[in-house]
C-alpha cells in the first residue's frame, strides 16, 4: 500500500509536473495534508473531512507498529537527522525494529545509487517504509521503484523526519486548530516557506473556477 499526501502546494506543483501528478493519482491512499484540501472537499463535494498531516500519519503508524512489535525503515534525510530519530524511537517506541539509510545528497540519483537504496530497504524488508526526500522528489522516486521494493506500507512523509527529530518545531497547536498551520510555519521559516505559500491563492482561484464550472454544468443538465 502506497500512501501519499496532498495539499494546496503539491496540487499546484502537480499541475505542471506530469510525473508528480501521476505519482499522486496512482497512490493507494491520498491523505488530505492541508486545510485547502479540507475546504475543497466541503465546497465541491459537500463532504466534511479531517486534515491529516504527514507528521500526524507518521505518529499514527509508529503507535500501531509499537503495539504489534513491527518494523519500519527510514529512507531519506541526513545521517545526523536519522541518528536523532533513532535515539528518540528507542526511547518512545522500544518495541519497533528500525532501519535507516541516508541516500547521497545530489540532484539526481544514479542507477548505482538507486540499487543500493533498494538493496538496503529489501535487506530489512520493513512493515512500513518512510520516505523523506521532500516533495515532489520522494513521491516520484517511490512510484518509479515501488515494484522493486519489499514493504507492506510505504508513506512519503517528508517534513515528518525533521519534525520528529526535533530539528523543526511544529507551530503552536492554536495555529493548527484554526487551520493556520501554514502561517505558523511561515513565521518560523520565512525564507523557505514564503514561495511555497504563493500556491495558496492559485489553489483558491482554481477552486473558485471549478465551483463555477460545476454550477454551469448543472444548469445545462437541468435545461
Amino acid at each position: 500500500t502506497v500512501v501519499n499526501t496532498i495539499n494546496a502546494h503539491s496540487y499546484v506543483v502537480a499541475k505542471n509536473d506530469v510525473d508528480f501528478k501521476n505519482s499522486l493519482k496512482s497512490s493507494d491512499i491520498l491523505i488530505p495534508d492541508g486545510s485547502g484540501i479540507v475546504l475543497a472537499s466541503r465546497v465541491l463535494l459537500n463532504k466534511k473531512i479531517k486534515k491529516i498531516t504527514g507528521p500526524d500519519f507518521h505518529e499514527y503508524l509508529l503507535n500501531d507498529l509499537n503495539k504489534t512489535k513491527g518494523s519500519c525503515f527510514y529512507m531519506g534525510s541526513s545521517d545526523a537527522v536519522l541518528s536523532l530519530i533513532k535515539d528518540k524511537i528507542n526511547i518512545e517506541y522500544s518495541s519497533i525494529s528500525v532501519g535507516f539509510y541516508s541516500p547521497p545528497y545530489k540532484e539526481k540519483l544514479s542507477d548505482s545509487d538507486n540499487k543500493e537504496i533498494i538493496r538496503q530497504i529489501n535487506l530489512f524488508s520493513p512493515d512500513v517504509l518512510f520516505v523523506g526526500m521532500t516533495a515532489p522528489r520522494q513521491e516520484k522516486w517511490l512510484e518509479q521503484n515501488k515494484d522493486k521494493l519489499n514493504f507492506k506500507i510505504a508513506a512519503c512523509v517528508g517534513a515528518a523526519f525533521d519534525f520528529y527529530a526535533g530539528n523543526i518545531l511544529r507551530p503552536n497547536p492554536i495555529y493548527i486548530r484554526l487551520h493556520l498551520e501554514w502561517l505558523g510555519r511561515l513565521i518560523k521559516e520565512p525564507n523557505r516557506m514564503w514561495k511555497r505559500n504563493l500556491s495558496i491563492p492559485i489553489f483558491l482561484m482554481d477552486l473558485l473556477f471549478f465551483k463555477i464550472k460545476m454550477k454551469v454544468v448543472n444548469v445545462i443538465k437541468k435545461n
